[in-house]
């Protein structure tokens, strides 16, 4: 195992996460959706009670995400999660909130009512997705920040990179096309979330609701997601040999180079366009959410590979070309990566057991029943 590979590898480790994070944003899809697919308390309660058994899987890999990115790719830890802190820390807080809400929105006590509760589930669902698709954007249209690794000799303030103005990851919002991403991972959740509802409750109105709904969602989808893979497809994009420089069509050529990625990106999005499409020709069709999660995840490593994959800065510069980052210029140090990629030989099992514990949490489907007799959110 080369330095090289070791550092293809982690990338692809990474990027494997950010998409398992993407399908998990269903539980946050789902949650935008309370007051839409629930007409009644005890219908709010189902959805609820549906999603509050998966939030900690979605809230888990978001942290992971985090720590892999954090062991292998450090510099761009501190630049993006240290110097942008305000994006993330709204993300953060976003999920704390979610975790309160689930926890105390019955509880005897609530002064605030369930719907206060119910509200604040909803606003996780909204500015999750839309702030982690528009940081995931980022790392094609780039970011304001500056490096210099010369200053880790300064005592004084031995800070390498250091963003370039004081919005501190807000500025990300100004790019139309970072926001086109964000808004199309808000759809893209949202679909999901039907499409797991409509597997995981036992309920007719809400089964024919998630139905009638799914179809507009997607046309939304589209509207957001086809533009922007379009852009991507035929804009430049951040070259590196001995310097970065400016490569036009950049992300096709990456496409065009490593065939196996393409066929991958062309199968993801034809699954996920079954999975609604069969979802939303028939109420009693439930198997949606497997053929559209696994397009999802398929069509969103892809995006993440090309990005860091073929000798490509993955977190473009926009104040200084040269302080973009490549795989190479800002990973952790050989011997890192190879005890990291000893200890990732667990990862199976680890995905074994996630498989196991949903297999037996969803292996009977929610009905108004269970909800009246036992224990609920």
């Amino acid at each position: 195992m080369t330095y090289e590979f070791l550092q293809s590898y982690w990338w692809f480790l990474v990027s494997l996460l950010g998409a398992l994070l993407v399908f998990l944003m269903f539980v946050q899809g789902a949650n935008t959706l309370i007051f839409c697919l629930g007409k009644t308390e005890e219908e709010r309660r189902l959805i609820i009670n549906s999603t509050g058994r998966k939030w900690e899987f979605t809230f888990t890999t978001l942290v992971t995400f985090g720590g892999a990115f954090f062991a292998s790719f450090p510099l761009f830890y501190s630049t993006s999660f240290g110097g942008a802190y305000w994006l993330w820390m709204i993300i953060l807080f976003s999920f704390v909130i979610q975790a309160v809400s689930y926890e105390f929105q019955n509880k005897i006590g609530n002064f605030l009512g369930p719907k206060t509760f119910q509200i604040c589930l909803i606003i996780n669902g909204i500015v999750g997705p839309l702030l982690l698709g528009g940081a995931v954007a980022t790392f094609f249209n780039g970011s304001n920040f500056l490096i210099d690794k010369g200053n880790i000799t300064n005592s004084l303030q031995p800070v390498i990179s250091r963003w370039a103005n004081a919005s501190h990851g807000l500025d990300a919002l100004l790019d139309p096309w970072n926001v086109v991403l964000g808004l199309a991972v808000l759809m893209l959740a949202r679909i999901l979330g039907m499409l797991y509802i409509k597997n995981n409750i036992e309920h007719q109105q809400i089964q024919e609701r998630c139905t009638r709904q799914l179809p507009w969602n997607a046309l939304l989808f589209l509207l957001f997601f086809l533009p922007f893979l379009i852009r991507l497809m035929i804009k430049d994009g951040f070259s590196t040999s001995s310097s970065i420089t400016i490569e036009s069509m950049k992300y096709l050529h990456n496409l065009l180079e490593m065939p196996i990625l393409s066929a991958l990106l062309l199968i993801g999005i034809v699954l996920v366009l079954f999975g609604i499409y069969k979802s939303s020709r028939s109420v009693q069709y439930r198997k949606g959410i497997w053929f559209t999660g696994i397009g999802t995840v398929l069509t969103v490593l892809v995006l993440l590979l090309i990005a860091g994959w073929n000798h490509t800065a993955y977190y473009p510069s926009n104040i200084d070309l040269q302080s973009s980052l490549t795989l190479a210029n800002s990973c952790s140090s050989e011997f890192t990566l190879r005890t990291m990629a000893i200890v990732s030989l667990l990862i199976p099992f680890v995905l074994a057991y996630i498989v196991f514990a949903w297999r037996a949490i969803d292996r009977k489907r929610i009905t108004q029943e269970e909800i009246e007799q036992g224990e609920a959110y």
